[in-house]
């Protein structure tokens, strides 16, 4: 089930994967002594890139939507992390109400929320799926073009309570990330929600939690003894813009050149050939929109209409104002000749697996979460520290160091949200 990647299973260990290989027993109890002080989320998924000479999240997401793209041969994983995860917020777990996103039309992603909804009956929970969209409002069946379905229901609030008519839940997992706001139904209740509010887009910037992301990078690298850059992408932020009228223009050029310029010495300290790039995107939400890849100051500044339109608006047809301007990590992983980059999905502290994101028709150097993308799932072996004698059986085991890297965001982004829920202030939405 491990797809046959050009550089992974064939390839050379690269540097900092044999760092992350060989430091394994401090590395792990380090994480260990973090989630001693931190809240570890309920679930995350990072979106890591491979540069052989980096390895770096770029992305890290609190409501993942793709469980159905994980290796099934890792659900017994799932069901596992799982029962930790909801007897952690609620010790007798009598009952789960499980809010996904309102794509009623999306049978991909409503596959997942199918996956999800069974790692969760398998792990003995009693879970219904409540829907905020304000288009269910009776008990209804939507097709998955299979002939189980998935049946959705009205979330009604009693008190400081919500559930269904003769559901009353211990927990309330979302599914769903709020980048529209923090629907009313769900502020003030007494039952646990998770991941918590404070966590949806309308709230959370890519800014922030790279920030943190750094201080923790900057830890980890000082306890395996390399430079912070090597796992930590660079990046800036325009905090006021506005496509369509070309309003923050200045401050993406200069965010732009200052960041090819920090790149580019790094690139010949390390004797990297590659053109430096960088990503411009929305500094909150996720799908993919409101991506561009940037290789010059130029590029920035010429924007056409098509270009800036498309720049304009995320999910939820929510207006761009801010913009994080991130170091681009070039991919040197493919899969039959399609540029791949992996997808590490964790339930609690524990990493269950992942997916390859593989896109035929983009290149090494731009954004894979697009139209057309496929998933390849994965699986991650056990670890294997390889010497020079190379014994038999023992592959170089890229998958270990993702794990950890992905951990890392996971750690960031429990340190992000407890910041952020110190200071929160919830734009409500009609539910």
């Amino acid at each position: 089930m491990v797809p046959r990647l050009t550089t992974a299973l064939t390839g050379p260990l690269q540097d900092i994967e044999r760092r992350i290989l060989e430091h394994m027993p401090e590395i792990e109890r380090w994480l260990r002594t973090q989630w001693q002080e931190h809240t570890v989320p309920f679930y995350t998924s990072v979106d890591l890139r491979n540069a052989g000479f980096k390895l770096a999240p770029i992305d890290t997401n609190l409501f993942p939507g793709g469980f159905n793209n994980l290796n099934p041969s890792f659900l017994p994983l799932c069901v596992q992390a799982i029962q930790t995860a909801v007897e952690r917020v609620c010790p007798d777990a009598r009952g789960v109400l499980l809010v996904p996103e309102n794509h009623t039309r999306n049978t991909f992603y409503l596959r997942n929320v199918a996956t999800l909804q069974s790692i969760l009956r398998q792990a003995g929970m009693r879970v219904r799926i409540g829907s905020l969209n304000p288009d269910i409002n009776e008990v209804t069946k939507l097709d998955l073009g299979d002939d189980a379905g998935l049946t959705v229901e009205p979330i009604e609030r009693h008190g400081r309570r919500v559930g269904l008519a003769d559901f009353d839940p211990c927990v309330v997992l979302l599914n769903n990330d709020l980048s529209a706001g923090s629907p009313a139904i769900l502020a003030d209740i007494d039952q646990p929600i998770v991941p918590p509010l404070a966590a949806g887009w309308y709230n959370r910037k890519k800014s922030h939690h790279f920030a943190v992301y750094a201080g923790v990078a900057e830890q980890f690298a000082a306890l395996i003894g390399v430079d912070p850059w090597l796992i930590d992408p660079y990046f800036g932020v325009c905090g006021k813009v506005n496509f369509h009228e070309r309003a923050g223009e200045e401050c993406l050029a200069a965010n732009v050149d200052d960041l090819l310029g920090r790149i580019r010495a790094k690139y010949d300290e390390y004797g990297i050939t590659d053109r430096p790039f960088v990503i411009v995107k929305a500094d909150a939400g996720t799908y993919g929109m409101g991506i561009m890849t940037v290789r010059s100051v130029d590029d920035v500044r010429d924007l056409n209409r098509k270009q800036r339109n498309k720049m304009a608006v995320v999910k939820e047809g929510l207006e761009v104002s801010s913009v994080i301007i991130q170091e681009g990590v070039p991919t040197f992983e493919s899969i039959d000749d399609a540029i791949a980059e992996p997808v590490v999905y964790m339930i609690d502290r524990f990493v269950v697996g992942g997916f390859y994101r593989v896109h035929t028709a983009r290149g090494k150097d731009e954004n894979l979460n697009a139209p057309g993308a496929q998933f390849v799932p994965l699986a991650f072996e056990s670890p294997c520290i390889p010497d020079l004698r190379e014994p038999v059986g023992c592959a170089p085991n890229r998958f270990y160091a993702y794990g950890v890297l992905a951990r890392l965001a996971q750690l960031a982004a429990a340190v992000e949200v407890e910041e952020l829920a110190a200071v929160a202030t919830p734009e409500t939405v009609p539910a």
